[in-house]
């Protein structure tokens, strides 16, 4: 036990001594995570809008006070053309056009039905997607309104006195976050990439930095056992997870008032649990690399299939099969549920017990294996 205090004491102190270290280990996380944490989001806002308004009517300039109303669109310009529109969004002024026919208000007064043009930027398959949806339900809400103008106070009978049929109106109830804001989803996201990110890199680089200036081989020559020389190597890696995590779940709190309502302490139960599995990849790379470049470019491969596949900015049900199968041998996709179950929904030890068995499988068996190919000679 106390060769082990030696080698983590030893191992403390070159992390805090090299001071080039310091600001990548605790302020360049923090930075990323306040960055990535407004910058990341699926949200569309700010749609460039336009208009070509051939009816020129109060009706067709109703609709248009719609769009110029909604949080969504920015009325960019109107177009006196179909053909300007078209040519505005080629060069990449314009994301929508919204094109009235014309004779739109006599047929919407007199016939009840007309036809709106609507034209869409769709090279972001995802964002006009969600751009059609903002538009609809404008032009939904504008015929609602327009109906109860055009209708009155003529009650809910029709002129044979027949009942007409009555409006159904659904009501949403928004749970675990009400006001829909996308940083509540990504918060706890990005600080489990970020937590990975820095342990992974940190642990994976360091015994071949031994390799690199010879130091490994003198350790290998002293009775420091195998298991004694890894835990004190992987222990203040271990240690610095929970003060990445800590500092980040504060900054979530006071800077983006991301809900904590579930149990810190089992957030850090489990987080002790996924450190294992990040610490024994680490030791994995570090055990079949040379160089300090090597351990990095190998765990960054790995690291940009884990974040891609983890459901942190896509849904895993939206992959296909073949994708959320292998998905189940992702860690940082169970960290990533836990951190959102636990903060957002506040799951209790029993809501996350399949991902915890699942994590601490994960970490038995990569740090075996990490073990076993790690070889020291004499």
């Amino acid at each position: 036990m106390r060769t082990i205090l030696y080698i983590i004491q030893k191992e403390s102190r070159q992390i805090f001594r090299n001071k080039g270290m310091l600001p990548l280990i605790f302020i360049m996380p923090l930075v990323q995570l306040i960055i990535l944490s407004n910058a990341a989001t699926f949200d569309v806002k700010n749609i460039k809008f336009s208009y070509v308004d051939n009816d020129k009517t109060t009706l067709s300039r109703a609709l248009i006070e719609k769009f110029e109303a909604s949080k969504f669109f920015n009325v960019v310009r109107d177009f006196p053309s179909e053909k300007l529109a078209k040519d505005a969004m080629q060069s990449g002024e314009v994301d929508v056009i919204l094109e009235i026919p014309n004779h739109f208000e006599r047929d919407l007064t007199k016939y009840k039905k007309t036809n709106l043009a609507v034209s869409i930027n769709a090279i972001d398959g995802a964002a006009a997607g969600v751009e059609n949806v903002y538009i609809t339900q404008i032009v939904m809400g504008f015929n609602q309104s327009i109906r109860v103008d055009l209708l009155h106070d003529a009650a809910l009978t029709d002129i044979r006195g027949k009942n007409m049929p009555l409006a159904i109106t659904s009501i949403p109830s928004f749970w675990y976050n009400e006001t829909l804001n996308y940083k509540t989803f990504m918060v706890p996201g990005i600080l489990v990439l970020l937590v990975t990110m820095v342990t992974l890199f940190l642990s994976g680089m360091n015994i071949v930095r031994e390799k690199e200036i010879g130091t490994l081989e003198q350790i290998n020559v002293t009775p420091i056992r195998k298991h004694q020389f890894i835990i004190g190597k992987l222990f203040p890696f271990w240690v610095l997870g929970f003060v990445l995590l800590t500092i980040g779940l504060v900054i979530a709190k006071l800077l983006f008032n991301i809900p904590i309502l579930g149990s810190l302490v089992l957030m850090y139960f489990f987080t002790s649990i996924y450190m294992l599995v990040v610490l024994g990849i680490g030791l994995f790379i570090s055990n079949f690399t040379e160089t300090q470049q090597q351990a990095m470019f190998i765990a960054w491969f790995f690291m940009v299939i884990f974040i891609l596949m983890s459901g942190l900015f896509t849904p895993i049900e939206s992959m296909p099969i073949w994708a959320q199968r292998i998905t189940d041998y992702n860690p940082i996709k169970y960290y990533i549920q836990v951190m959102r179950m636990v903060m957002l929904k506040g799951a209790g030890i029993m809501d996350v017990l399949p991902q915890i068995i699942k994590t601490f499988a994960y970490a038995f068996i990569m740090n075996g294996l990490a073990v076993l190919s790690y070889k020291k000679t004499s």
